[in-house]
């Protein structure tokens, strides 16, 4: 939530969504990055309706007034068949895009291209998307092919349409694709336990919504919480169920070197 900005001394990952009511920010006391809500975007209407130049000047709102903004997610396009063909998944409508995989990632190569042109001193990072691996291999060879990036220099590159695959071993033939063409800082969207347990050792860092899923759904409430409901949007079940993530691997592999001098 953003409001928590204003207090958390963990980093936050916080949604344009979220942010665009405030007319007020708050000033945050920890890094932060910002979503672009681009699941939510393509999901209720099959499309962008926000543009990049009104996406910007947000994104110069929130750098300049919130402060210590560490990076801000592009206007990227999913590439999972539910969000493409549309549908009901989760109890969720899908509107569809009803185009392709190939599509889907020529626009997101565009929108960054649009973005930087837009906002050069903002620190907007690559998405790669795809759904097969050879997808995102793909991917990586428009972001040349299209604008002269090179993925493997940039300080870090968030991986998209993995989420609802992370147990299995499709995604971690994609991560080590990845790692494995050079992609050494790589950012997990929407990682639950289950992907940090078996490919955290690929990523540099991850966010995740599972805290408040598991809240929402199995109706927890911490013992001493006043607000109503369960803690679905509750900065202590959220920090609580941090801390108990990374107690969980602070002795594991994903707390061992990939190379050396680098940790996970």
């Amino acid at each position: 939530m953003p409001h928590w900005l204003r207090s958390s001394t963990v980093p936050l990952f916080i949604a344009d969504t979220r942010l665009r009511r405030y007319r007020k920010l708050p000033t945050a006391r920890s890094p932060w990055a910002a979503d672009s809500g681009g699941f939510t975007q393509l999901q209720r209407h099959g499309r962008w309706t926000v543009s990049p130049k009104e996406y910007i000047g947000r994104l110069y709102r929130y750098r300049d007034e919130i402060g210590q903004m560490v990076w801000a997610a592009p206007q990227d396009w999913m590439c999972e068949p539910i969000i493409i063909n549309g549908g009901t998944a989760n109890r969720q409508r899908f509107a569809g895009t009803h185009l392709s995989v190939a599509e889907h990632q020529r626009r997101t190569v565009i929108n960054l291209l649009q973005l930087r042109e837009l906002g050069p001193d903002l620190p907007i990072v690559a998405t790669i998307q795809g759904f097969e691996r050879d997808d995102y291999l793909r991917c990586m060879e428009l972001y040349w092919t299209l604008g002269r990036i090179d993925l493997t220099a940039e300080p870090v590159v968030a991986v998209g349409s993995i989420c609802r695959r992370q147990g299995t071993s499709e995604a971690c033939d994609i991560l080590t694709a990845l790692n494995r063409a050079g992609l050494k800082r790589l950012h997990g969207f929407g990682f639950k336990l289950e992907g940090l347990r078996d490919h955290g050792h690929l990523l540099t860092s991850a966010d995740s919504m599972a805290w408040s899923l598991q809240a929402r759904f199995e109706g927890l409430r911490l013992d001493g919480c006043a607000h109503r409901g369960p803690c679905n949007n509750c900065a202590a079940w959220a920090h609580h169920w941090r801390d108990r993530v990374t107690a969980t691997f602070a002795n594991s592999h994903l707390r061992q070197p990939d190379r050396e001098g680098d940790q996970k």
